[in-house]
């Protein structure tokens, strides 16, 4: 069964893939301007993207000095905040950082 509309080879099925092409572009784009409208709203009411942070101020402070006294190990501190390495890490890097400016 061939479809003389979808064959691509002849004038009128370059004309019809021509125009689903853009038939998809323009749905394409609508999707993304409402996408953008309802982001803009969101921000606009005072929500935020993406998810809450595990970690406050206050918990990465404690992260910080209980490291800094070294009275405990960084794979107990890791437990206690449930928290990976690389994330105890990062905390204690922003943190120093942030106190020496």
């Amino acid at each position: 069964m061939k479809e003389s509309w979808l064959d691509t080879t002849t004038p009128q099925g370059k004309l019809m893939f021509t125009f689903m092409a853009g038939i998809s572009q323009f749905e394409r784009d609508l999707i993304s301007q409402r996408t953008k409208e309802g982001l803009a709203a969101a921000r606009a009411r005072g929500r935020k993207g993406g998810r809450k942070p595990k970690l406050d101020d206050n918990k990465k402070k404690a992260i910080y000095e209980l490291y800094q006294q070294k009275k405990t190990t960084v794979k107990n501190l890791c437990s206690m905040f449930n928290i990976s390495k690389p994330t105890l890490y990062k905390v204690i890097g922003e943190i120093s950082k942030s106190q020496v400016l």
